[in-house]
């Protein structure tokens, strides 16, 4: 197959997937988190109790729905006294038709006094009610971004990073239209439709009933409605989920794209998805308007039957024209609620869809936290035990990547980790950073168990540098003291120097000022290494972790800041984890994983001389590197000793 061949068929596989084919991994990795939650209702009525905070704003908008409800009330019966009162006066043969005018000014000039009322009351319920939305969208959202700063490692392992933001933005202004839209406007409603009933069965109670035959059938029709909309906000959110995903690995993976040339194949699968949404937004539409297009027709249907009833008795003398024509006006005015009512159904529904989003993820519970009786984590020793200890990512039951793990190391001393991937290396430094907790035995410092101390004093004294540092979109400056953001520049330069920052800081355009882009990208990894090795040296922790932090870095360079940290060792315990033996050589104790186990223990020498796995990769280094393939200085060199 060419390679052309290859990207239609990719493409095409991206836009039409086989029938019974599996679900992408993304589908259902939030079922998790969304079971459980309340009824409609509950979550509705949550939404308000949130809102209740600005109870000013909140009577102020009710008050102001109070009050443009009862002025469009009494248009009708102002235009029903006019009418019989101008047609009165022109049945009487004395009076002349100005005076007939004048009465007609005289109502017209009432009614625009009372329009002008209703207009300010209405303009005063809209603005409280967009401000009280905004209010409640800013409390949700700066809610939803801490508890996601709380959350632990494994929610956010298994819930992808679009659909939290898909949560955040869309699924928040769906809850902050909810009280404009839904709430204060249910409120306006409720006014117009239960007090101009009431007036029209007061007035006449047989045309009464005849007015309102609709309101049973817009009763059961919003219902229905609302039910089928609320199916059709959910997956409609989830969808945009799915899009915000796509988006998201797209934006972050762009140069693999490229490199690739999976541009078309990208763009099918982003098509595919947004037509998804695209139907269920149309659908959504045609089930809106139908329902709003049968409550109007609902409508009209019984204020034809009215014309035709209230006019027969005008005919026969039983109703004055004035009378006929307030009955008309109140169901005029019905007409606006009856259209709104499916506006209200559509907010209702996709506020309880939305809400339900949200609130699933605010009210979880981080798996890793402070305990009630947790204590600063007083460092004396700073001496690291690893005892016993077992780890499943997927808690007990789930294949272990720890079994059985333990070491020991204090201030001034060394452990080096070696084994091949996936040997659990990276998991021994999520745990005694509380990234998670252990499932089996436990991880003390100074004798005190890491899950009894708080999380920001560990944190503090426990630092790692990873292999694959996240750098932020702002100056290198503010990305080296990231972990100490009032740090004056003098600190910042010396960990600068230590991380051998200072060797090419001068090739920047700005120095230190230089802004180095989305996650890093104007610097090269070895760069990028060196500023998470700085922004570690900042806070001078009591335990340090070098994750495979040199990787990336030349052997001379790495060679130059291995130097520059030993002066502070003897301050700190610190554990290297390297693929390079010579990063281990001179750490005062190695341990070699396999399987989660520690398969082998003891200094560089003593291992090499046991003729075990360790020495097995020591010889494949010392070849490797004989033949010009291999990392200069992987297997620990003369001029390595002398650079110690």
């Amino acid at each position: 197959m060419t390679g052309a061949d290859s990207q239609s068929a990719r493409t095409a596989s991206a836009a039409n997937p086989p029938q019974g084919a599996r679900a992408p991994a993304y589908q259902g990795l939030v079922a998790g988190v969304d079971n459980g939650v309340a009824s409609d209702f509950g979550i509705l009525w949550r939404i308000v109790r949130l809102a209740s905070r600005y109870r000013l704003q909140l009577a102020v908008a009710v008050g102001a729905a109070l009050g443009a409800a009862v002025f469009q009330l009494a248009i009708p019966r102002l235009l029903g006294k006019a009418v019989d009162h101008a047609v009165g006066l022109l049945g009487r043969d004395a009076v002349a038709p100005e005076l007939a005018r004048e009465a007609l000014l005289e109502a017209a000039l009432l009614l625009l006094v009372v329009s002008i009322l209703r207009g300010f009351f209405t303009l005063v319920h809209n603005y409280s009610g967009e401000a009280i939305g905004h209010h409640l969208a800013y409390d949700l959202r700066r809610a939803f971004y801490g508890k996601l700063q709380t959350l632990s490692f494994s929610f956010h392992d298994r819930v992808h990073t679009g659909d939290l933001i898909t949560r955040g933005m869309l699924d928040l202004e769906g809850v902050r239209m909810f009280m404009n839209t839904g709430v204060l406007r249910l409120v306006l409603l409720s006014v117009l439709i239960g007090v101009g009933a009431a007036m029209l069965l007061t007035t006449d109670l047989a045309l009464g009933l005849l007015s309102l035959s609709f309101v049973p059938f817009v009763a059961w029709k919003s219902g229905a409605t609302r039910l089928k909309l609320r199916a059709l906000w959910l997956e409609l959110q989830e969808k945009m989920g799915v899009i915000g995903r796509i988006m998201d690995e797209n934006l972050t993976g762009i140069r693999v794209v490229r490199a690739f040339g999976a541009e078309a194949y990208e763009l099918a699968k982003f098509e595919a998805a947004s037509n998804d949404a695209m139907a269920l937004s149309d659908e959504r539409i045609r089930t809106r308007v139908s329902s709003t297009s049968a409550m109007t027709f609902a409508y009209f249907g019984a204020m034809a039957l009215v014309l035709w009833a209230g006019g027969s008795r005008v005919i026969e003398g039983s109703m004055t024209v004035g009378m006929l024509t307030e009955f008309l006006t109140f169901m005029t005015i019905l007409q606006a609620p009856v259209r709104q009512l499916g506006l209200l159904v559509n907010s209702v529904a996709r506020a309880s869809t939305c809400g339900a989003r949200l609130f699933a993820v605010l009210d979880m519970e981080p798996a890793i936290r402070d305990r009630p009786d947790a204590k600063p984590l007083n460092v004396a020793q700073g001496r690291v035990r690893f005892e016993d200890v077992s780890f499943a990512y997927g808690g007990p039951g789930s294949p272990p990547a720890l079994r059985g793990v333990s070491f020991e190391v204090g201030r001034g001393k060394s452990l080096g980790i070696i084994g091949p991937p996936g040997s659990g290396k990276s998991t021994i430094v999520h745990l005694l950073t509380r990234f998670y907790d252990v499932t089996g035995g436990r991880i003390t410092l100074d004798g005190q168990d890491v899950r009894d101390v708080t999380l920001e004093s560990l944190r503090r004294d426990v630092c790692a540098v990873p292999q694959d540092p996240f750098l932020f979109m702002t100056s290198l400056q503010n990305n080296i003291a990231y972990g100490d953001p009032w740090a004056e520049d003098g600190s910042i330069y010396n960990a600068a120097q230590v991380a051998q920052i200072d060797g090419f800081v001068g090739q920047l355009p700005e120095g230190y000022e230089t802004l180095v882009g989305e996650r890093g990208v104007s610097l090269s990894g070895g760069q990028k290494q060196r500023v998470a090795i700085a922004r570690t040296a900042m806070l001078r922790p009591a335990v340090l972790i070098l994750d495979d932090s040199t990787a990336a870095i030349d052997a001379a360079t790495e060679q130059q800041i291995r130097r520059l940290l030993k002066s502070d060792m003897d301050s700190r315990a610190t554990i290297i984890i390297s693929h390079r033996l010579g990063s281990l050589r001179h750490a005062d104790e190695i341990v070699f994983l396999e399987d989660g186990r520690i398969v082998e223990r003891g200094t560089h020498d003593s291992l090499v001389a046991l003729g075990g796995r360790y020495a097995a990769l020591h010889a494949l280094q010392t070849r490797q590197d004989g033949d010009g393939d291999g990392d200069a200085g992987a297997t620990g060199t003369p001029a390595e000793d002398a650079a110690q």
